[in-house]
C-alpha cells in the first residue's frame, strides 16, 4: 500500500496550478519506486477534480467532502490529512509551498512526529548510506533546497521518521501534459471531526484578484537595484509591452520600493521558466537565479562586467540599460 502521495490544493472548487506541478513530479518519483501515486483531495463538491488529478498522473485520488470543508482551515484540513496519512501509511507526501501549504504541512508534520523540509527547488529519489547505523537505506526522497541565504544547495533525508514530507515552491516542478486517457480509481472517505477543530469560524473572505502573472508569460524583461528609481522602471514596462510580456523585478528593486513584490522574481519570490527572460540591472545573486536560471534564454544587461548575472545569460550586454533598452524597444517594434 506504500504510495507517493500530494495534497491537491484547491480553492473555489479549482485546482491550483502548483498541485498540477506536484503530481507530475509525483508521477515520476512513484515510477522510480514503482509504487502507485495518490492525491489527497479535501473540501466541498469537489469529485469533479479527482478526473483531471488523474490525467495528471495520480492511480488513486483520496477523496473527502464535507460541507465544512468549503473553505481552508487548519484544523480541519490536517484532520483530513492525519487521517488519511495514518490510514494507508504512504511513504511520501508533498504539499505545495504556498499560503495554505506552508500553514498546513507543519501542522501534519507536528500532530504525526515525522520530518518536513520546506520550500525544496527539487526531489530526487536514491539510495542512501547511514555510517552510524552501518546500513544503507534504499529509495529515501532526496528534499532539495537552499540554504544559508542562498549559498549552498543542501540535500536532505529522512530515513526513520515517516511519511517522508516537504512542501516545493510553485514553479520549480515542469507542469506536465495531462493524458486524458489515463485511468485512475476514486476512493471516497469519511473523516471523524471533532467539535474543537471548528473553534475557528469564517465570518467573511476577501480575495484579491492576481494582476501578475509571471509563472504563464513567455517573455519577461525584469529590472533590478540598477534601475534606480520607481520611476526608471517605466523603460522596463515599455520594454515588456513592446515583446508582449510581463514584468518581473529582483528583491533589490522591490525592498527599495521601485516595483511592488507580486513581480519579484528568486528564491523569495516566483519561479520562472518563459522563453525569453531580459534581466535589466540585476547583479544575480544566488536567490534571484534560483526563481530564473531555467528560462530557455536569458539576456542580460549590466554595465559592470564582472556581475555574476553575465555567467548564465546566453547572451550579454555590457552597457547603461538606460541607453541599451531604448534601442532594444525601437529595435522591436521596427520588426513589428
Amino acid at each position: 500500500m506504500i504510495e507517493v502521495w500530494v495534497f491537491a490544493e484547491q480553492e473555489d472548487g479549482e485546482l491550483s496550478d502548483i498541485a498540477l506541478e506536484l503530481c507530475g513530479k509525483a508521477r515520476k518519483l512513484a515510477d522510480h519506486v514503482g509504487v502507485k501515486m495518490g492525491a489527497m483531495l479535501p473540501g466541498k463538491n469537489v469529485r469533479g477534480l479527482a478526473k483531471k488529478l488523474i490525467a495528471h498522473g495520480a492511480d488513486n485520488v483520496y477523496l473527502v467532502e464535507d460541507q465544512r470543508l468549503e473553505h481552508y482551515q487548519t484544523q480541519p484540513y490536517a484532520r483530513v490529512i492525519c487521517s488519511l496519512v495514518e490510514k494507508y501509511k504512504p511513504q511520501i507526501v508533498i504539499y505545495g509551498a504556498s499560503a495554505i501549504g506552508r500553514d498546513l504541512a507543519p501542522r501534519v508534520a507536528s500532530a504525526l512526529k515525522a520530518g518536513l523540509t520546506a520550500d525544496c527547488t527539487d526531489l530526487d529519489i536514491a539510495d542512501v548510506e547511514d555510517p552510524l547505523a552501518g546500513v544503507t537505506h534504499k529509495n529515501l526522497l532526496l528534499q532539495i533546497r537552499p540554504a544559508f541565504g542562498g549559498n549552498i544547495i543542501a540535500t536532505i533525508v529522512n530515513p526513520r521518521r515517516w511519511p517522508q514530507m516537504a512542501t516545493v515552491r510553485e514553479g520549480v516542478m515542469a507542469l506536465l501534459d495531462p493524458d486524458p486517457k489515463r485511468s485512475g480509481e476514486v476512493l471516497e472517505e469519511k473523516v471523524e471531526f471533532h467539535e474543537e477543530d471548528f473553534a475557528v469560524k469564517l465570518v467573511e473572505r476577501h480575495r484579491e484578484p492576481r494582476t501578475v502573472n509571471l509563472k504563464g508569460a513567455r517573455t519577461i524583461a525584469a529590472g533590478g537595484g540598477g534601475v534606480g528609481s520607481k520611476q526608471g522602471f517605466r523603460i522596463i514596462y515599455e520594454l515588456a509591452a513592446a515583446m508582449g510580456g510581463a514584468v518581473g523585478a529582483s528583491r533589490a528593486a522591490v525592498d527599495s520600493g521601485h516595483i511592488d513584490k507580486a513581480h519579484q522574481v528568486g528564491q523569495t519570490g516566483t519561479t520562472v521558466r518563459p522563453a525569453l527572460y531580459i534581466a535589466a540591472g540585476i547583479s544575480g545573486t544566488v536567490q534571484h537565479r534560483a526563481g530564473m536560471e531555467k528560462s530557455a534564454k536569458i539576456v542580460a544587461i549590466n554595465d559592470d562586467p564582472e556581475a555574476p548575472i553575465l555567467a548564465v545569460a546566453h547572451y550579454g550586454i555590457v552597457g547603461d540599460l538606460h541607453q541599451v533598452i531604448p534601442m532594444m524597444i525601437k529595435a522591436i517594434k521596427e520588426r513589428a
